[in-house]
């Protein structure tokens, strides 16, 4: 069946079409078995890793599509543009920091796979897949304000900026997420573009899409009041993770001219 408006949906994982806890999406297949139908790409666009990405891929059966990885600082599936910097220069340039600065950020490459595992919730195989970094670093920073912004201010000496999503403050040499949402629209070229996200590092992803949803995520505070909110081109969910997510891509699909039989069911 054709994609008959060329729709293109981006979307986060952790938290939004992933459950917060459990990391499934089991709630959000109708949702992407409409999709499937219609004929519309879903690109997966998060901080987990390529490998990690791909499995989802496969599971998700969305193989063959481009994917945003690590926040935006690489793109698979689609030929490589520009010049990207790597995870060994990002680690580099941190460990030039002064100590005083270093020390209050835990990367997920000081961690042990035990440790990560424990951190994120994954198990011990995913953990592994999760510290194959092609590109930028999670982790935890304990350090105050005042030290985070000292911390900051001596990594974008170095062009690194770092942005805060689910539960990790994530380094990186710069690239977004909305970067990688434009390289998959130079290629595929859609009339209309859906985002859902629901941490701070998807703000520019929702509000480059025509529509944005902000997916709801008890565990965290919500996002603050965003311009295209006020403009009707972003919403929010009442349904947390999967749940969310299903409602509000099945409520903007019955808004659009779709194939015969992709209609949502009751």
């Amino acid at each position: 069946m054709k994609n008959l408006r060329k729709l293109v949906v981006f979307t986060d994982l952790d938290g939004t079409l992933l459950d917060h806890d459990t990391y499934r999406w089991d709630q959000a297949q109708p949702a992407l078995d409409r999709l499937r139908a219609a004929d519309v790409p879903v690109v997966l666009a998060s901080s987990k890793t390529a490998p990690e990405i791909e499995i989802l891929q496969k599971q998700m059966d969305l193989i063959g599509l481009p994917a945003i990885v690590e926040n935006g600082a690489g793109l698979i599936g689609l030929p490589a543009t520009g010049i990207t910097r790597t995870y060994d220069a990002l680690r580099n340039a941190l460990d030039q920091l002064p100590v005083t600065l270093r020390k209050d950020f835990r990367g997920f490459g000081d961690m042990s796979i035990a440790e990560l595992a424990t951190q994120t919730g994954l198990s011990v195989e995913s953990a592994k897949l999760a510290k194959a970094r092609g590109y930028s670093e999670p982790g935890v920073w304990s350090g105050g304000d005042v030290q985070l912004r000292h911390f900051l201010a001596a990594l974008s000496e170095k062009s690194i900026t770092a942005q805060r999503g689910g539960r990790f403050l994530t380094l990186s040499f710069g690239q977004t997420k909305a970067d990688g949402m434009d390289s998959v629209i130079s290629a595929f070229r859609p009339e209309m573009t859906l985002a859902l996200g629901d941490a701070p590092n998807d703000i520019a992803m929702l509000e480059k899409a025509d529509f944005g949803v902000i997916v709801a995520n008890p565990h965290k505070p919500s996002l603050p009041p965003l311009p295209g909110e006020k403009a009707g081109s972003i919403t929010r969910t009442r349904g947390a993770g999967p749940v969310g997510w299903n409602a509000a891509v099945n409520a903007i699909l019955d808004t659009l001219p779709l194939a015969e039989g992709t209609q949502a069911n009751g």
